[in-house]
């Protein structure tokens, strides 16, 4: 069950909860800033599962982050919880080819405000993107830090997309249709197990920061501050550990 009072204290959260366009924007900003997209526990061998009390209890309770299905799963369950009117979208992530990946490769959300005819597109599962949800109003370009976010329409798929060196690039695209959190299940399984999928690759563990993000990527720590972006390689894993404690507040078991 759902202890509301906890979820918003994991994410430093003390404000208004009653459900409107400011309170569903500082809840996704308060999630971006202290939940870690992360893919620790495929690389420890932890299975994952479509279960949205599992996904709770891991970021509430074990003050730790997740991928796509963890992250959005649970955050559902909190805007629900707090009034709002969530729907589960299935996403085709965008491939540099011009190609999108398999249906319900990334799970995202629709947000509805009950009394308002304006919905939200939100998402604290996908990485490096926009802080705070989008309006779901097609061609509406929507600035956020430095960048612009846009949703259109391409042969009947919505496509999100950002702005970068003055070309609209996709991330991704999705249709309205309501999903089942168990209908990711079997992509959720394939991330974590087949050598096709980047998560079985490298370790990967990212948060958002007001001045950029922090990552690391294997032995690799990267942090962008006002776009400038710096790397530096970590001599290895007792290095590695002491850096994701030290910057995500995750403590791994040896």
């Amino acid at each position: 069950m759902l202890n509301i009072p906890a979820y918003l204290a994991r994410i430093h959260y003390n404000g208004p909860t009653t459900p409107s366009p400011e309170t569903l924007r500082d809840l996704h900003r308060a999630h971006m800033f202290t939940v870690p997209f992360e893919n620790l526990d495929i690389h420890l061998g932890r299975p994952i599962l479509c279960d949205e009390s599992r996904f709770l209890h891991k970021i509430v309770h074990e003050h730790r982050g997740g991928f796509c299905y963890e992250l959005n799963g649970a955050f559902a369950a909190l805007l629900r919880a707090s009034g709002f009117e969530v729907t589960l979208l299935s996403a085709r992530v965008s491939r540099a080819d011009g190609s999108a990946s398999p249906e319900f490769d990334h799970l995202a959300l629709r947000v509805d405000i009950p009394g308002s005819n304006s919905p939200w597109l939100a998402d604290v599962g996908f990485g490096d993107s926009f802080l705070e949800p989008l309006q779901l109003q097609p061609n509406l370009e929507q600035p956020q830090i430095g960048r612009v976010y846009r949703i259109t329409e391409i042969e009947g798929a919505l496509h999100m997309q950002v702005k970068a060196d003055h070309t609209w690039k996709s991330q991704y695209s999705f249709t309205p249709l309501p999903r089942h959190l168990s209908d990711f299940a079997p992509m959720c399984h394939y991330h974590q197990t087949s050598p096709d999928s980047h998560f079985t690759r490298q370790r990967i563990c990212s948060l958002a920061t007001r001045k950029g993000r922090i990552t690391l990527s294997d032995f690799k720590l990267i942090e962008t501050h006002h776009g400038k972006r710096d790397e530096r390689a970590l001599p290895g894993e007792q290095q590695w550990r002491a850096t994701l404690k030290e910057l995500f507040q995750i403590d791994l078991p040896a």
